[in-house]
């Protein structure tokens, strides 16, 4: 969740009434919007993934705010995918997208150097039963990168990272995530997923704020994913949080669990609980494709 800003470089989910007059007989009321919005079929053996005891204590405390299960099946993961995370932090999905693909899929985690890389590494290192067959690919400012071979992976993943991509107030633009989104592009294979989990700032809210408060617009997602090519395939409310108004004195770093203001109004965050986010699938065309996705951003799979 903090902030991050680079760009990219390898290294390596009865009572009846009668009315007068008699009037039509009215149809049965139609799930809330809201509910519906929720509502994803959980693949059994994600859901298995998750519920591996083993995990970080820590980490499954999250699971009621991070959804886990419900996004990750939302995006299609499988068992013999290659999957890429982008800046996987402190590995908190990779705990469970390593293992989960161990024996037939491939998992790389593309970290920042530094700091981020030596503690991704000593992760690894840690607990070998659970990351022996991970990759580590190192993204440096401003440089491309083959984050696989081109047109290999089949899934691309990153929570909570387009606002590092966009950098700071001082950064002009789209700061190094236009240079992201293309190196997405050209890793993922044709009909490959880009899956991405971000904080949501309303549309109605100042842009600029994207750039200080940790908040993204959808409409500015889906148009850096267009940009570079790829198609809009939906969008599901399953990370949303209708207490979390998008407006604290530190940004979405207010809120759990990093509670920037410390033990000041801690309580009032904590009921908030985390941020509200977007999650949105988007797909690299592929021409040879029988039904190719819609490209617009209207044609979402759950309401928004």
């Amino acid at each position: 969740m903090r902030r991050i800003l680079m760009g990219i470089t390898i290294l390596t989910l009865p009572l009846v009434v009668q009315a007068a007059p008699k009037a039509a007989p009215r149809r049965a009321a139609a799930p809330a919007k809201a509910a519906q919005a929720h509502v994803v079929a959980v693949s059994p053996d994600i859901a298995q993934a998750v519920a591996d005891p083993a995990r970080n204590a820590d980490n499954r405390a999250r699971d009621k705010y991070r959804h886990p299960a419900q996004t990750l099946s939302f995006f299609g993961l499988k068992p013999d995918m290659t999957v890429v995370e982008i800046m996987p932090g402190g590995g908190w999905y990779s705990e469970i997208l390593a293992p989960y693909l161990a024996a037939q899929g491939h998992y790389i985690a593309a970290v920042p150097p530094g700091k981020a890389a030596d503690q991704f590494k000593a992760l690894l290192t840690a607990t070998p039963d659970r990351y022996g067959k991970t990759q580590m690919v190192v993204l440096s400012a401003g440089q491309p990168v083959d984050l696989v071979a081109p047109g290999t992976a089949d899934l691309i993943l990153t929570f909570r990272n387009i606002h590092n991509l966009l950098g700071s107030a001082e950064q002009p633009g789209d700061g190094n995530a236009p240079q992201a989104f293309a190196d997405w592009f050209r890793a993922l294979k044709p009909g490959g997923v880009l899956g991405i989990v971000e904080h949501r700032l309303p549309e109605t809210m100042d842009t600029a704020r994207e750039k200080t408060s940790g908040y993204v617009k959808r409409s500015t997602v889906i148009r850096l994913a267009m940009a570079a090519g790829f198609q809009f395939a939906g969008a599901s409310e399953v990370n949303a949080n209708p207490k979390d108004n998008h407006d604290h004195p530190k940004g979405v770093w207010t809120l759990p669990p990093t509670y920037e203001l410390g033990d000041q109004d801690r309580a009032k965050y904590a009921a908030i609980g985390e941020s509200d986010r977007m999650t949105l699938r988007f797909v690299k065309p592929d021409p040879n494709a029988a039904t190719p996705a819609d490209a617009t951003p209207a044609a979402t799979h759950t309401p928004q």
